[in-house]
């Protein structure tokens, strides 16, 4: 049975300390920034893509050990792995990956770890049952942990299901942070491809209220004079 020990020998011999150094900075990991100290190893997603394929068979317990890992790139890849091992999950073994996602959601710790297996996770698992964990989620100290709430709804809105986008996309609206913005805009957005009268709604009730960066990610799509409309806040 392959370990997180081994799948951490063969990934750690692909490091590329130039592309590392990149990384550092497209990431944010400065003093004060939001992935402060996080740590590369320098390795592109396509190739943790492809590792994750390889190493398909590793146990739920050994995946979870990799996701404990220093780097990002051990972390994302043990996401990737989780989310294939979700998908040929029976019922019981799912809500198992569920809970232990939920217990450790402190190493899920930057946007593209958030947005690779949220959705794909709990958004997918709850679908079918209550979802009151996700206002509990949206409430959260934790800028990531939010970003897990609101993320986790691209499964409902794929599927038809608006409610809860909306719903949390007014509980986030006063959020301080950039990329909570980004966040709810671009669920509001895929909802909007798919439902354009309910995200109409929704913004011309809130869209005066909504930060700047939220509201233009929303209205990506949107022809650009019924852009500037908008952002003017008429309809």
């Amino acid at each position: 049975m392959t370990s997180a020990r081994d799948i951490q020998t063969v990934i750690r011999r692909l490091a590329d300390p130039k592309q590392a150094k990149r990384a550092t900075r497209f990431f944010k990991t400065g003093p004060g920034d939001y992935a402060e100290n996080d740590q590369f190893l320098g390795i592109r997603t396509p190739v943790l893509r492809a590792h994750a394929r390889q190493f398909r068979d590793t146990s739920v317990t050994q995946i979870f050990r990799l996701l404990k890992s220093v780097y990002h790139e051990e972390r994302l890849l043990a996401l990737f792995m989780l989310v294939q091992k979700f998908g040929q999950a029976d019922e019981k073994q799912q809500t198992s990956i569920f809970k232990r996602y939920l217990a450790h959601l402190k190493y899920v710790n930057n946007w593209d770890l958030v947005d690779s297996s949220a959705y794909q996770i709990i958004g997918r698992y709850l679908f079918t049952r209550d979802r009151s964990v996700l206002y509990t989620l949206a409430r959260s100290p934790s800028l990531w942990v939010r970003r897990v709430a609101i993320v986790s709804t691209y499964h409902f809105i794929k599927n038809g299901d608006y409610k809860d986008v909306l719903r949390l996309s007014k509980l986030l609206i006063n959020d301080k942070e950039d990329l909570i913005h980004k966040a709810v805009g671009w669920m509001l957005r895929e909802a909007g491809k798919r439902s354009l009268d309910k995200q109409k709604s929704f913004l011309k009730k809130y869209s005066i209220d909504m930060p700047r960066t939220m509201l233009r990610y929303a209205i990506e799509k949107y022809p650009e004079q019924e852009r500037k409309r908008i952002l003017k806040g008429r309809f």
